[in-house]
């Protein structure tokens, strides 16, 4: 018989799209002290967090977590993601608590089906784009003309903010290296990838399976972000990186930490666009395009992990 955790009993775990998007965290120990989660600096101070309401936790260098933190986010439904400064490398990441079998068998086979997956790969581009893919395309093909087009958006987003732009090049090893508009990109996709994957892995596929990208343990994570990446956070970076660039304020205040900026802005973006409240159907209608019908889970299989509750009132009170 399981010992019950020490404290006021877990938070139930809370729809996804009604989150905080996402949260970095750095030098500090992650701890549950009187039944709530907290970071604790060096100087021993403590900042509560509401792990319910959080999607996303990135822990930078220089973050412990206790046995205690990692067992009250599974259980919150938050995922934790251990990353390199700025969220540049992924070192691993933890179990929200929604993977279903039978959407990862589905996924699975839609991925091995040469005729699912060329489908599933053009209702991506169709939505990243606004227009149907061309006829008679292979994904690889396909691949080469999204590859043009991206660096085309480069181009024109930097030119537009006027940044100074000379291509999408950074070292994850050596991350000071790289050139401010590209620091500023890789924090902005790092966050998106982030509430990416929470999404993934609370609907109930595999971060691994996908269908542009392959190989990668975050291949699916890269195809769905890949849709909204140029809508929703490289333009935050460009604008950020063209003010540092050009030493003039942003929205009257003085940029002072870059990658923070950026982090800021992508935040206020998300939720302004409720893009949690997007993403698993998003997922939902790709994974369609396939022509799969989606089988049935099992008796035994695991509940959905985070379920709509219907509210106390009607549609014209809050619930």
């Amino acid at each position: 018989m399981s010992r019950p955790m020490p404290g006021l009993p877990p938070p139930q775990p809370i729809a996804l799209k009604e989150r905080a998007s996402i949260l970095f965290v750095a030098m500090g120990q992650l701890d549950v002290i009187d039944g709530a989660f907290v970071l604790v600096d060096k100087g021993g101070v403590r900042t509560h967090i509401p792990i319910g309401g959080v999607a996303c936790l990135m822990l930078e260098p220089g973050t412990r977590v206790s046995h205690a933190a990692a067992a009250l986010a599974a259980r919150a439904g938050t995922l934790l993601i251990w990353v390199g400064e700025a969220g540049v490398r992924l070192y691993a990441s933890g179990d929200p608590g929604g993977a279903r079998a039978d959407r990862l068998l589905f996924q699975a086979r839609l991925a091995l089906d040469d005729t699912a997956r060329l489908k599933v790969v053009r209702r991506m581009y169709a939505l990243r784009f606004g227009e149907e893919a061309p006829e008679r395309r292979s994904i690889d093909q396909l691949r080469g003309i999204e590859g043009a087009r991206v660096r085309e958006t480069y181009r024109l987003l930097a030119q537009s903010h006027g940044a100074q732009w000379d291509g999408r090049r950074y070292n994850p090893h050596e991350w000071e290296t790289a050139n401010v508009v590209n620091r500023c990109l890789s924090a902005a996709t790092a966050a998106l990838y982030g509430i990416t994957e929470a999404a993934i892995l609370a609907a109930g596929y595999a971060p691994a399976i996908g269908f542009l990208h392959t190989g990668k343990p975050q291949s699916f994570v890269y195809d769905i972000a890949d849709i909204v990446k140029f809508d929703l956070v490289v333009p935050e970076a460009f604008r950020v990186a063209a003010a540092v660039q050009r030493k003039r304020p942003l929205d009257g205040q003085d940029i002072v930490d870059p990658v923070g900026a950026v982090r800021q802005r992508c935040r206020d973006q998300f939720r302004k666009t409720k893009i949690l409240g997007r993403l698993i159907p998003m997922i939902e209608d790709v994974l369609a395009a396939g022509g799969m019908e989606v089988p049935s889970a099992q008796e035994e299989a695991m509940p959905i992990a985070f379920m709509d509750r219907k509210g106390l009132g009607d549609a014209g009170h809050r619930g």
